[in-house]
């Protein structure tokens, strides 16, 4: 960390250098600041960019003992003050240090952040006001116990995409600390958005797999399972969209439908199940419902055309198989419901 107040005398490695009169190449290569004694840099431990503490770095070479740094705890009146790069102020909120990506987008903190020798700073104090402010702290979920999600179901996945764009490693628990919504509602977020942007890469680059398509967008294989066995569902929905149209087409035609297209979902991740709306008077039924293994069947509701097995086990109050394998032609399904 860099102490209040000492700011100022922050240096760089290409400010050692040049202290001592060589490049930056030939200081780093003689390395004089790993050597024993030379000061520790101010930076965490592990930071990319080193920083010094100019006032110990002038007692270290003019040999006079080099004066300490308070720590942590040593001046709680001017802490606050405190500057922190982003592996020190990931430890603040408990998170891994390449997570601070996203949360340092945050107005509190995108306000307050600044540049010390190249490297970006947060006040202590901000970082502790944001950590304390996140919705959900009191809870281990991330939102308070016994509440709803705290995003409307329309704008979690335009919500959570800068979060995937920002960190393609992003977890749930960043999600739900983020959002404040469930875990659930996080991982289901996750999944299809990953599953889209799959399945999207593998429409422009049609030889990649799932898998290799998930690697490129640098997706970790165990945040990607689920996403990589819905991509390829989404793969098959696609392939089946046309027909499926032209199916939509036919009932409109014959004066059952003003849908256009059949409503599809992905019931567990796995499989392509769809619902056409037979929305007029005079429709035979009140809806159809395709499943990519079984075909078509007719529903008894238009309201909740697909229950929750997606694949009904018999045949009763108003349901039926209609035969013709899975993608019977249009004229012939209008043809088997008009009987």
């Amino acid at each position: 960390m860099i102490c209040a107040g000492r700011r100022h005398l922050v240096r760089t490695l290409a400010d050692l250098a040049a202290q001592q009169g060589v490049g930056l190449q030939s200081y780093l290569n003689a390395a004089p600041h790993k050597k024993a004694g030379h000061p520790a840099p101010v930076s965490s431990e592990g930071a990319r960019s080193l920083l010094y503490d100019g006032e110990q770095v002038d007692a270290y070479l003019t040999g006079r003992p080099v004066p300490p740094i308070r720590t942590e705890g040593d001046d709680q009146e001017h802490e606050d003050d405190d500057l922190l790069d982003r592996r020190e102020a990931a430890a603040v909120l408990g998170i891994a240090p390449r997570s601070w990506t996203t949360y340092k987008h945050h107005p509190l903190l995108t306000e307050h952040m600044t540049v010390v020798g190249g490297v970006e700073h947060w006040p202590r104090g901000v970082v502790h006001r944001y950590r304390d402010s996140r919705p959900g702290r009191t809870a281990a979920t991330g939102r308070p116990t016994g509440s709803g999600d705290q995003v409307p179901r329309d704008e979690l996945l335009p919500r959570t995409a800068p979060l995937l764009d920002a960190d393609p490693a992003v977890t749930a628990t960043t999600v739900v600390e983020q959002l404040g919504v469930s875990r659930n509602t996080a991982l289901g977020a996750l999944t299809r958005l990953r599953a889209d942007r799959i399945a999207d890469l593998i429409g422009a680059r049609p030889e990649l797999s799932p898998d290799d398509a998930a690697a490129a967008l640098g997706y970790p294989p165990a945040l990607a399972r689920r996403a990589t066995a819905r991509a390829a569902t989404i793969l098959r929905a696609r392939a089946a969209a046309p027909y499926l149209a032209n199916v939509a087409a036919a009932a409109h035609h014959a004066g059952w439908t003003t849908e256009t297209a059949p409503d599809v979902q992905f019931p567990g991740d796995d499989r392509v199940v769809a619902a056409l709306v037979l929305d007029s008077d005079h429709a035979p039924v009140p809806a159809l419902v395709w499943d990519e293994r079984y075909g078509w069947r007719t529903a008894a509701s238009r309201r909740h055309p697909i229950n929750r097995d997606a694949v009904p086990s018999s045949e009763s109050g108003g349901l039926r198989y209609l035969a013709g394998g899975i993608t019977p032609p249009p004229a012939a399904l209008i043809a088997a419901l008009s009987t």
